[in-house]
């Protein structure tokens, strides 16, 4: 159980106080294994919490982003990073593993993301994202319910495809219009968070999150925590306030590394969505004031980043194709 705080020490970080602790800090994170996820656990980790993620039944390892960080919880005094079975789809796993973790923090990250693949799978989509995020909501109501444990706060995953075809700049207070099954069910998953709020007083908030890369893709991680550790919970949106093509991001990729992006890359219509998204170019001016958050890496040096990476990935696995333990046609 992680309430009951000592705060004999502190320190002090964009305003927010973080704590040297004896009673740790208990996250619950879903879509831990993902882009998002893996860089909210390294946060909290640094931080000082104990964290925890919901991971789905695989035949296929997926946890190749939180590899590093991960610790055999047999080693009980250094593994703060813990591992359950559980999905969205499934209500009684959701419930069980709130009240068997009793987490102060719970960060809705995992969703079926793709939104192409949205189209072809529309059912799923919508029951893993949309009544999913209910059924974790619920989940948490009932918590509440029955420990008393009103302190425990939730952040709910957004995305600018919520705004689908609204002309910029899109803000907290810009109308969706989505676009795809997927932005559909970001949609109501945003409107169920702020039921919840209203209704029953749970600190619940939505973080509508921009584009953002990274060698791991992605990191706007900070603005989430920083969400709930305000006195309120609210909605906000998150972004650089800038927009660029893909084939900006093209030609400064392969302009790097010397390459001229049009000899090796060719448009295929096959992955062209049925509705697209027009514009989008966030208002993070909400985010930036009340939360004291601002990005810290510029599209050019993110971009360099990203090369940079894949060339040493590209080299790791060359020598396995090398050594005979990988097949160079099946290389991604």
């Amino acid at each position: 159980m992680a309430s009951g705080t000592d705060r004999s020490q502190s320190t002090t970080t964009n305003g927010v106080e973080e704590l040297s602790i004896s009673k740790r800090k208990v996250a619950l994170i879903t879509g831990i294994t993902g882009q998002d996820g893996s860089y909210l656990t390294e946060l909290l980790l640094d931080k000082g919490y104990e964290v925890h993620g919901l991971i789905r039944r695989s035949s296929n390892f997926n946890t190749q982003r939180i590899n590093h960080i991960y610790i055999d919880p047999h080693n009980v005094h250094k593994a703060r990073m813990k591992l359950h079975y559980a999905d969205l789809t499934d209500a009684s796993s959701l419930r069980r593993w709130i009240d068997t973790i009793s987490p102060d923090e719970i960060y809705n990250l995992a969703a079926q993301s793709h939104v192409a693949v949205s189209f072809e799978i529309p059912d799923y989509t919508a029951d893993v994202v949309a009544t999913g995020s209910l059924r974790l909501l619920e989940a948490l109501r009932s918590h509440i319910t029955t420990s008393g444990r009103t302190h425990v706060k939730y952040y709910q995953a957004g995305s600018s495809e919520m705004f689908g075809s609204t002309p910029p700049p899109q803000s907290e207070d810009t109308p969706f219009h989505p676009r795809s099954p997927y932005a559909a069910s970001k949609c109501a998953a945003h409107w169920y968070t702020v039921n919840y709020r209203e209704a029953y007083g749970i600190f619940a908030c939505n973080g509508i999150l921009f584009n953002h890369e990274s060698p791991r893709r992605g990191d706007y991680v900070e603005a989430m925590w920083l969400m709930l550790q305000q006195d309120k919970p609210d909605d906000y949106v998150v972004a650089t306030e800038e927009s660029h093509t893909v084939e900006e991001f093209l030609e400064k990729a392969f302009g790097y590394v010397g390459l001229n992006w049009k000899d090796h890359v060719e448009i295929d219509k096959r992955y062209f969505r049925p509705t697209e998204v027009d514009n989008l170019k966030g208002d993070s001016s909400k985010a930036r004031k009340a939360l004291g958050w601002k990005p810290k890496v510029g599209f050019e040096q993110l971009v360099k980043m990203m090369v940079d990476e894949d060339v040493e990935l590209a080299k790791r696995e060359k020598v396995l194709v090398d050594a005979g333990f990988m097949d160079a046609q099946q290389q991604p």
